[in-house]
C-alpha cells in the first residue's frame, strides 16, 4: 500500500479533481519524493485543458471521463464523473461516456488490425459484424459523441478511426480549434492517468 504524499502540488491537484487527499500511487510517490518539477507541469496542464476556450466545462469533464474509463483508472473515473455531474451531465450522458469508451476499444482494435493488414483483401472485404447502436442518437448529442470517439481513438492509436471520426466531427460542425483542444485534453488526461 502506498503511503500518503506530503506535497502541496499533489494536494492541490487532488483537491482540484475532487479526489481524496489521501490518494496515492507508486508514480505519485516517486514524483513527490523527488520533488519533481513534472508535478507542477502536470497540474498546470490539467488545469489548462479542463478550462479551455473551445469546450464547455461539462464537455471537458465528459471527455476526461472517457479517457479515464478507457485507461481503467477507477479513482479518476469517479472524480471526472462527479465533476461532470456538477456541471449538469445527466446519468444518460455519463453512461454513454462509459459506452463510448467501450465501443471505441472494440473498434480501435478491429480497425487498427484492418489498417495493419491492408494488404490482405479478405479482411477488408468482410463486414465488421459489430453492433454499434450506442452511436446512433446519443443523449449527449452526435457532435460530442463523435468528438469523444475521436479522442479515444487518438489515445488508442487507431489511425483509420482517427481519420473517420475527425471527418465526422467536422460534419457535425466542429472546427479545428475545438478538435485540437479535445485532443490536447485527451493527451493530458492520459498522462494524468499514468501519474496518478
Amino acid at each position: 500500500m502506498d503511503t500518503p504524499i506530503n506535497n502541496e502540488t499533489v494536494a492541490n491537484l487532488l483537491n482540484d479533481l475532487g479526489m481524496d487527499a489521501a490518494h496515492s500511487s507508486s508514480s505519485l510517490n516517486s514524483l513527490a519524493q523527488a520533488n519533481s518539477r513534472y508535478l507542477k507541469d502536470l497540474k498546470l496542464n490539467v488545469s489548462s485543458v479542463l478550462g479551455g476556450n473551445n469546450l464547455t466545462r461539462k464537455e471537458a469533464y465528459l471527455l476526461a471521463l472517457s479517457v479515464a474509463v478507457n485507461e481503467r483508472h477507477n479513482e479518476l473515473t469517479n472524480a471526472f464523473e462527479n465533476l461532470a455531474k456538477k456541471e449538469g451531465a445527466t446519468t444518460e450522458e455519463t453512461g454513454e461516456t462509459h459506452a463510448c469508451a467501450s465501443i471505441m476499444s472494440v473498434n480501435n482494435v478491429f480497425y487498427r488490425f484492418r489498417h495493419f493488414k491492408h494488404d490482405v483483401e479478405y479482411y477488408n472485404k468482410q463486414p465488421a459484424g459489430l453492433r454499434m447502436s450506442v452511436m446512433m442518437n446519443p443523449a449527449m448529442g452526435k457532435g460530442l459523441f463523435e468528438l469523444m470517439s475521436l479522442v479515444i481513438s487518438a489515445v488508442n492509436g487507431c489511425e483509420q478511426c482517427v481519420v473517420s471520426h475527425e471527418h465526422s466531427v467536422k460534419e457535425q460542425g466542429a472546427d479545428e480549434p475545438r478538435i485540437y483542444d479535445a485532443i490536447r485534453l485527451g493527451a493530458v488526461i492520459k498522462g494524468l492517468c499514468t501519474a496518478v
